[in-house]
């Protein structure tokens, strides 16, 4: 079993469970289940800290997709921040991301809706990207109701939920209607072929590996062309006018090399557009605040990010 390079550049808290992931043989997601995946993303919960507790939470379901609505002040017209979760297309729900939701909401004092898009393999494309933007549309015409400011829309989401983030704003971009004020993409997957020198290198060791990613691609989007604009957003042509962006990157993240490349294509466009790299962390890291220094300080930057 070789050794891991770089473990002792790795936050403390990250380090134990990558060694605990390479000590226990690095599983593959391959030899597992659908169920057993989803089931493993609950089984993380913990390692996001405390709950915080806010003014009101509450589910609502309309046309067949259920948001989750936090509050954290008894107001109107707050900025509003619509948040697509990770779990690479096929894992991943309100419950494994409620904990970031609540904190974000309490510290941007924001109105904060998660969506609850259909998942792989039950729903494959273009099915979760048709979710994540018709819930866009539904949650605009029920903000004035729900205490939310139209004018101040954030998108964001981490990993698939930041490829969904991503690509809702780019079909906005192209119906020409209206775009939110900025868009935030946690560390998001855009681009199927694997084939970056950071998937080279981070990979196999660090718990959200190439086979955790590839195989999400792969149950969502079948065998379409891996440079399909909706498949590897990294790819798309034209992002010229696509509203402020925010970038979170992690060091140890198979995706860094496409996340930054994207960054930079951005900046080409002329995109008003920021990057921040994340040190001695891992993929996933954002839902990582009971344990992670980084995690901690990512979910203030973001909380501050929706309310500018």
């Amino acid at each position: 079993m070789h050794k891991v390079e770089h473990l002792d550049h790795l936050e403390k808290g990250i380090r134990t469970l990558v060694e605990e992931f390479v000590e226990a043989g690095r599983p593959s997601v391959l030899h597992q289940s659908i169920e057993e995946r989803r089931v493993g993303y609950l089984s993380t919960i913990a390692l996001a800290g405390d709950k915080a507790d806010i003014y009101a939470v509450h589910d609502i379901t309309i046309d067949e997709i259920t948001f989750r609505i936090y509050q954290s002040v008894d107001q109107s017209n707050l900025p509003v921040l619509i948040y697509y979760h990770g779990g690479c297309f096929v894992s991943g729900d309100l419950e494994t991301h409620d904990q970031q939701m609540r904190q974000l909401a309490l510290e941007s004092q924001s109105l904060v809706i998660a969506v609850d898009y259909r998942l792989a393999p039950e729903h494959t494309y273009p099915t979760a990207h048709d979710d994540a933007l018709h819930a866009v549309h539904i949650i605009r015409e029920h903000l004035a109701e729900w205490g939310g400011d139209t004018d101040r829309i954030t998108i964001a989401g981490d990993s698939a939920g930041g490829h969904l983030a991503l690509v809702t704003c780019l079909r906005l971009k192209e119906q020409g209607d209206w775009l939110p004020q900025r868009q935030i993409l946690i560390y998001p997957m855009l681009d199927a072929s694997g084939t970056s020198t950071t998937y080279a290198q981070y990979g196999n060791d660090y718990i959200i590996t190439r086979d955790v990613l590839i195989s999400g691609y792969e149950a969502y989007f079948g065998d379409l062309p891996l440079d399909h604009p909706e498949v590897s957003p990294l790819y798309a042509e034209n992002l010229t006018g696509l509203p402020e962006t925010y970038m979170l990157t992690a060091e140890f993240d198979p995706l860094l090399f496409e996340n930054e490349t994207f960054y930079r294509k951005l900046l080409e466009a002329d995109v008003q557009a920021h990057c921040r790299r994340y040190l001695g962390v891992n993929h996933g890291f954002f839902q990582l605040a009971g344990i992670s220094i980084a995690a901690r300080q990512s979910l203030h930057d973001v909380a501050t990010m929706i309310y500018r």
